[in-house]
Order: C-alpha cells, then structure tokens, then sequence
C-alpha cells in the first residue's frame, strides 16, 4: 500500500504556550483565594511530581 497522506503539523509549541497560560491562571487563582503561602506549595508539589515521573520513566 502507497500512503500518501501529508504529515500531521506540529503543535508542540502551541501546547507549551497553552500549558503555560493554564499554569499562570492556575497559579493566580490559587495565590486570590489562598495565598502566596499555598502557591508555593503548589509548585512545589508540582516541581517533586515532575521530578518523580522523570525519574520513573528514564
């Protein structure tokens, strides 16, 4: 069989953008309704899971 379909685009920085204005939102909120206190936590939390699953997978 001859494939001719062309390549799927690439939207990897479409998807960091994203990934970073859903984060800062994220984050805002948080910082509005509980403090800079639970903001750290939450990327603190953020950064051990990240780490955690870095490790995981190689």
């Amino acid at each position: 069989m001859d494939d001719k379909r062309p390549s799927a685009p690439d939207y990897t920085t479409a998807v960091l953008w994203m990934g970073l204005v859903n984060l800062l939102w994220m984050l805002g909120v948080i910082w509005a309704m509980f403090g800079m206190p639970a903001v750290l936590a939450t990327g603190y939390a953020l950064n051990r899971g990240i780490s955690w699953l870095s490790t995981r997978m190689g």
